[in-house]
């Protein structure tokens, strides 16, 4: 009987969903470049500016933050290509940036004399194209044929065209392929991996190649063979190329989930053996070892390995089907997770976050062992680790030096040159205090959420601010993908909110990583809602706390972010004051069919399934808002050129919210992608735009910018 109510149940809130997409007027705004759209986009927009450029400080504080985006202060972070080091360059005389380059010794000095590779502003403008970079893939170990990926506006789709990085031209004749979310990889100098829409049935569900072909130069792409391919209802496919002299190898991978990955190895006679290792584990092919970042246990060899290790194994061996020759390197504890690692020619460097502050080890094989060294680093904040190792040089001068970038929320970005085995670290790069932190302070606290669990958050308190009541206070998250929202130096957030008295928070909550694949998990599909109880318990500690109280209390959260706020402003609109929705989720009984939106359901859940829809009925924003509640006033914020989270949802969620009668505003950019902006120029008008939209609804005269 008990089955039989829940089926009924579920069946009910199929029927009524399948109603309600039937009855949704607002479907026409799905039509991204829709003249019916974009009329509207056009009209809120011009609302938004009417209501908001006119805060007093409005324009000094987007003038102040584009300074700071295009300052010759900031530091030019680098990738390293055989000898140089390449950097895009972005400021106001370059808003879309100078791809350049420069060597180490030249980088060193205070001003460094870069060669440009790249003009993209120039481009653009010769073309007649809103040129925006995305990324360059250069033949090793000469790195003179590169495969630029550009697009149009800040899209995820790209153009790829061949470029020389001696003759700065792009080679006439040479590889092209058309926009697409396209990959590509080099072979050798007349072959390359290329992952792309090929035609009707060569892309999965969520938009993404589903074939890798060997495309050979001079050839038309059509007649390129295809050498690995996943199925219509996977993610994507993907792979992995290990250029180590000697330990030459090349991995494939089928996405079947946004979490699980069946990988392949191409072998010498060009046919591809499936590997027998766990679906949801990260692979690194690091010259003679093999690196698994777990997702989950895994049983092997008579042991078990906890979800969140990372294990090392001889490569060789492992390849052959020798499972069992692994070593752990990291395993979890309750308030320790593995962040991120990093690879060099001797060496694996670890990120581990506890409680979720950055902590630095280095870990060698010495006679046959593993050995740990803890490197002597900044603590507490936030370390980030690139290694300078290029694996396809034999002899690297620079095979055990890494750069290590160290911040936290009032302590601006250093660039260090370190080495492996030493804890002596060059200061090579720093960014000034773009605004004055003194007297500002940071503070941990825990909040008890829905279910017990205690969730980390943080503080940042202005200067001379203190508990009792009345803080205007901004509260952001993100809580999915097992993404950590870990201390970072934001002049924006300085300039815009802290130094006009604001106090910024931080809430850790479950669906992130900041304590491993567990955290994430927990708050995962049919435990999606509990990432939005974590988030409201930090709301409510604030205020139990006298830090704020809910008229002064602003939310903020983007993509799976703009998801979070949408839910709880409708979950507990009397505990929030203001919501910057930005980029965001909303519509989830149609996320599925908007864009990548496929590729999320091992996230979230599939709503066409009756059991699933069940419990993201709950929470769907777009579904849940009712005209009947009173809402906090709401700023929704997404780009036209958007093409991972549909556009649709913010704007639908605005329309429905307007009809309601809610105070709602919407802004849309034209360009700019996920991330909302294309220049500096766009984000300094953003985010002046939202702050002036909190202070305006929290009721608060901030102090001049």
């Amino acid at each position: 009987m008990k089955h039989q109510l829940l089926a009924g149940l579920a069946l009910c809130a199929v029927i009524g969903a399948q109603a309600q997409t039937t009855a949704d007027p607002y479907l026409w705004l799905e039509d991204v470049t829709g003249e019916r759209a974009l009329t509207w986009v056009r009209e809120r927009n011009a609302d938004t500016e009417k209501r908001l450029a006119a805060t007093p400080g409005f324009d000094t504080l987007r003038g102040r933050v584009q300074a700071v985006l295009d300052s010759s202060a900031q530091i030019p972070y680098v990738k390293r290509q055989g000898e140089h080091l390449y950097n895009l360059w972005k400021d106001a005389a370059n808003p879309r940036g100078l791809w350049r380059r420069a060597t180490l010794a030249e980088y060193r000095k205070p001003q460094p004399a870069w060669e440009t590779v790249l003009d993209v502003d120039a481009l653009g403008k010769a073309e007649g194209v809103n040129w925006v970079w995305s990324s360059a893939h250069c033949l090793a170990p000469e790195y003179r044929r590169c495969l630029l990926r550009l697009s149009r506006g800040g899209a995820d789709a790209v153009v790829t065209r061949e470029f020389d990085a001696v003759t700065r031209r792009f080679v006439e004749g040479g590889f092209v392929l058309p926009e697409a979310k396209s990959f590509v990889e080099w072979i050798d100098a007349d072959q390359i991996w290329v992952g792309t829409d090929f035609g009707p049935g060569t892309v999965t569900a969520s938009g993404y190649a589903r074939q890798i072909k060997r495309w050979k130069r001079g050839t038309p792409l059509a007649s390129a063979a295809t050498v690995f391919e996943g199925q219509p209802g996977d993610v994507g496919v993907g792979l992995d190329i290990d250029r180590t002299p000697g330990f030459e190898r090349t991995l494939f991978s089928r996405q079947a989930g946004f979490f699980t990955n069946r990988h392949a190895l191409l072998q010498a006679d060009g046919k591809v053996q499936p590997l027998d290792l766990p679906e949801d584990a990260l692979i690194e092919s690091a010259g003679a070892h093999l690196l698994l970042r777990l997702r989950g246990d895994w049983s092997v060899g008579g042991r078990t390995w906890p979800r969140g290790s990372l294990l090392v194994g001889d490569a060789a061996a492992v390849l052959r089907g020798e499972r069992d020759k692994f070593t752990a390197l990291f395993t979890p504890t309750a308030t320790r997770a593995l962040t991120a690692f990093a690879t060099t020619a001797g060496a694996v460097l670890l990120t581990v976050s506890d409680n979720v502050a950055s902590r630095l080890e280095e870990w060698r094989p010495v006679d046959g062992r593993w050995t740990r060294r803890d490197v002597d680093a900044p603590f507490p904040g936030t370390l980030n680790v690139t290694s300078l190792h290029d694996k396809a040089l034999k002899g690297d001068a620079l095979a055990d030096s890494y750069l290590l970038n160290v911040a936290n929320f009032l302590q601006p970005d250093t660039l260090q040159l370190a080495r492996v085995g030493s804890d002596a670290r060059e200061l090579l790069k720093s960014r000034p205090s773009f605004y004055d932190a003194a007297g500002m302070r940071v503070e941990q606290f825990f909040a008890r959420s829905a279910d017990g669990t205690h969730v980390p958050y943080f503080v940042v308190w202005p200067a001379g601010a203190k508990a009792g009541g009345d803080n205007p206070t901004l509260l952001y998250g993100y809580g999915g993908f097992q993404l950590s929202s870990r201390p970072s130096y934001s002049p924006e957030r300085g300039l815009g909110w802290l130094t006009r008295g604001g106090v910024y928070v931080v809430a850790n909550i479950r669906g992130g990583g900041e304590f491993g694949p567990a955290w994430h998990q927990a708050a995962m599909k049919a435990n999606k809602q509990k990432s939005y109880d974590d988030f409201i318990a930090v709301a409510e500690d604030l205020v139990a706390r006298k830090i704020t109280n809910a008229k002064r209390l602003g939310i903020q959260g983007g993509s799976n972010g703009g998801l979070l706020v949408g839910a709880v402003m409708v979950q507990r609109p009397e505990l929030f004051g203001a919501v910057v929705c930005q980029v965001p989720l909303l519509d989830m009984q149609r996320y599925t069919k908007l864009l990548a939106g496929a590729s999320w359901a091992a996230e979230f859940g599939d709503p066409d399934k009756p059991d699933e829809w069940a419990w993201i009925s709950r929470y769907s924003p777009y579904q849940n808002v009712s005209k009947d509640a009173r809402m906090p006033p709401v700023l929704f914020t997404t780009s036209t050129r958007d093409d991972r989270v549909h556009p649709g949802h913010a704007r639908k969620m605005a329309a429905r919210m307007l009809e309601q009668g809610h105070r709602v505003l919407y802004w849309e950019n034209i360009e700019g992608g996920h991330a909302g902006a294309a220049d500096s120029a766009q984000r300094a008008r953003k985010s002046a735009l939202e702050y002036a939209f909190l202070w305006q609804a929290l009721g608060v005269a901030p102090a001049a910018p």
